[in-house]
């Protein structure tokens, strides 16, 4: 692991292992859009192929515990299969397709099948905090998963099951205590903890996240706020080169795209794909 001493130029210090990498984090979010539907192996699979070392995806559990690699909290939306995953067993969910085509891949097999990748989890339902810790402890994949939610309470339940050996982002009210403070140039308090319980923020760019008609959330006074308190900012989920190298302008850490490609090129034509 880096030293916390050794700060990259822009950069904070790298406080867990997950995010020492030489350049901005490129997150292939839900394994991106070019080799296959969403949350798929194929996906995956054409993302590590392209080069990509980060991989973002989310976890649901069915009725009997497995822990599947799946955004939606039912099949319908992307499958050919039907009904609630938690209310569902895993030979009805591993017989659905994403797409018609692709099968419902456990957690597990994307862990085992990528040893080298490290993977941003979105913890999607309480049912899932356990079987995601039970996983990354069987896995050994201490150093290469940080775990996200909009859940306060989920994030809690990960970092009680957990501890310190995984890396987690700031939940929705750290996020918000920063960009306060942000805006008072340091006149208010961040949550209480904040520091000790979150390595990174992962953000959209703007606070309602539709596109730029929302207010912003990440500008140049959130990202050094972030940095000062030895925090990185992902954010998501951004698939135009120009927003891409806008953000990239203002120190962001990382950034999670569908457009896997795009957000390839732009980092090449930067000197900072890795």
């Amino acid at each position: 692991m880096t030293s916390d001493s050794a700060v990259r130029p822009g950069r904070p210090a790298v406080r867990h292992p997950y995010l020492d990498h030489p350049g901005p984090l490129a997150f292939a979010h839900r394994g991106g859009s070019l080799g296959g539907p969403e949350n798929s192996m194929a996906a995956f699979e054409q993302a590590v192929r392209l080069g990509y070392r980060y991989l973002e995806t989310d976890v649901h559990t069915t009725a009997d515990g497995v822990l599947v690699a799946f955004h939606d909290d039912r099949l319908d939306r992307v499958s050919d299969g039907t009904g609630s995953i938690a209310q569902l067993p895993w030979r009805v969910v591993s017989a659905a397709r994403i797409g018609g085509r692709e099968p419902v891949p456990t957690l597990e097999e994307l862990l085992d099948a990528f040893p080298e990748a490290r993977f941003n989890i979105d913890v999607k339902a309480p049912a899932a905090v356990r079987p995601l810790v039970d996983a990354v402890r069987r896995t050994h994949a201490w150093d290469r998963v940080c775990v996200s939610s909009f859940s306060e309470r989920r994030l809690a339940g990960v970092r009680a099951a957990a501890g310190p050996r995984l890396a987690t982002s700031a939940g929705p009210r750290d996020v918000v205590a920063l960009k306060l403070r942000s805006l008072a140039r340091g006149g208010l308090p961040l949550a209480r903890g904040a520091r000790r319980r979150a390595v990174c923020l992962q953000v959209p760019e703007f606070v309602a996240g539709g596109g730029d008609s929302g207010p912003r959330l990440v500008d140049a006074a959130f990202v050094e706020t972030a940095h000062a308190l030895g925090l990185q900012v992902h954010v998501w989920t951004v698939n135009e080169a120009d927003r891409m190298r806008s953000l990239l302008d203002l120190g962001v850490d990382g950034i999670m795209t569908d457009h896997i490609d795009v957000l390839r090129d732009v980092l090449i034509e930067r000197g900072a794909w890795f």
